[in-house]
């Protein structure tokens, strides 16, 4: 253990940054770290700024007392190459962040990854405002006709993006998307970037259309409704210019499909090779009608049974994996990221905030294999009751409730317990 106190004038403030790190753990850093509290007046009042551990280098820290007190804890097994740092003795008005992170709450640094990520990880919310010439994605479209495109296209697309549009047209038509432009990161199975089209407003697996990725033109999509749910996600690799695409309302009766589509009753296309597989393709069934020698295949759920500990006896007990709005592959890799909960099994919002974690990060699974969200209703009440409890913690409020659904309907999303 080793303890170091930066004492700076009356009147001044420290700045601390971390020019490399190499601490054994991952956050909450149960075994080596390194923490930093503020003390006011003679250091008995402290406040925890940070802890950390790991091999990533934290953003700066700008205190708001002259005195700050830097602790370093190692326990008996597995080393690192520790920490090399740095300090400055500044003004309170000089407060300021390293060329590659954002300034905010009066002196808080942040990577710069956290600028505009449809979260809001200040408690100013400054790293969300003016952000549309970043990620202004997604949204209701309800006109007649109407385009979409990936933030900032024609240039490359943003890192960590979640792009939602619902397409909603007049009952009795459907919709048809066209894509112009289509160019994402490539990859076999579209684990990477990827654009997904839903035929209803939904993204589970029973209502997809299709995943898209490369540079290949997706087929003209229709919808055998009047509604569709496209999904654009984008991870922290490679990024390319994104896509531009289009959609209008026609009537069933002027829907064509192509040369090499099977036309269900309905008027939704399907590629040939899906007629009489099996199958129910077309949402009439009638790409299996009038088949014969078929075997129909017997239903499999993509429904697993939840093995993360802090999710269990929540009244569900399936969840469905890889989570898309996580990029959590499985639910090994959820263990692993949830692995730390127990220290906040002690706050007295506890069971909601485990009920709003769990639907997040390994969410209800329903009977067609699709998940469920948590409802907003769930995380404005969560967060009005922990916020303040997490923040004694040094835990900033993480989850941006306007992203969720604004329904307490059970059969849409999760709601309070």
């Amino acid at each position: 253990m080793c303890i170091w106190w930066i004492l700076a004038e009356p009147g001044l403030v420290i700045q601390f940054k971390v020019d490399s790190l190499n601490i054994e753990g991952h956050s909450p850093c149960h075994f080596d770290r390194l923490d930093l509290h503020e003390e006011e007046g003679n250091g008995f009042n402290t406040h925890q700024l940070a802890r950390w551990c790991g091999n990533v280098a934290p953003p700066t820290v700008n205190t708001n007392t002259s005195r700050l007190k830097v602790s370093f804890v190692s326990d008996a097994s597995v080393g690192g190459r520790g920490f090399i740092a740095r300090y400055w003795m500044i003004a309170p008005s000089d407060k300021s962040c390293a060329w590659d992170e954002f300034l905010c709450d009066g002196g808080r640094c942040l990577f710069a990854s956290f600028n505009c990520n449809n979260f809001y990880d200040c408690l100013d919310g400054s790293d969300e405002v003016n952000c549309a010439q970043y990620h202004d994605c997604g949204g209701v479209l309800t006109a007649s006709e109407g385009s979409l495109a990936t933030p900032k296209h024609p240039e490359q697309y943003p890192h960590r993006q979640t792009c939602v549009w619902h397409i909603s047209v007049t009952r009795g038509q459907v919709v048809q998307l066209m894509f112009h432009n289509f160019s994402l990161e490539s990859a076999g199975d579209c684990q990477y970037d990827f654009v997904e089209v839903h035929d209803q407003a939904s993204s589970s697996p029973s209502t997809l259309m299709g995943r898209y990725c490369g540079d290949s033109l997706p087929p003209i999509l229709i919808s055998p409704q009047h509604e569709m749910f496209v999904i654009f996600v984008s991870d922290e690799g490679e990024s390319d210019e994104g896509f531009f695409a289009t959609y209008q309302a026609v009537n069933k009766s002027q829907v064509a499909c192509g040369p090499h589509e099977f036309s269900c009753i309905n008027g939704q296309c399907e590629a040939m090779q899906w007629v009489c597989d099996g199958w129910n393709d077309c949402l009439d069934g009638s790409d299996e009608m009038n088949c014969t020698n078929i075997t129909h295949l017997p239903y499999e759920t993509a429904c697993e049974k939840i093995e993360v500990e802090m999710c269990q006896g929540l009244g569900y007990n399936e969840t469905s994996f890889p989570n898309i709005w996580l990029e959590i592959p499985d639910q090994r890799s959820a263990i692993s990221t949830l692995k730390g909960y127990k220290l906040l099994t002690g706050l007295v919002c506890y069971e909601n905030l485990r009920v709003l974690t769990c639907s997040i990060f390994v969410p209800k699974c329903t009977w067609d294999g699709g998940v469920l969200p948590p409802c907003q209703s769930l995380c404005l009440s969560t967060e009005k009751q922990c916020q303040h409890s997490l923040e004694s913690l040094g835990i900033m409020w993480p989850f941006n409730c306007n992203l969720f659904p604004d329904s307490d309907d059970p059969i849409e999303c999760v709601g309070p317990i």
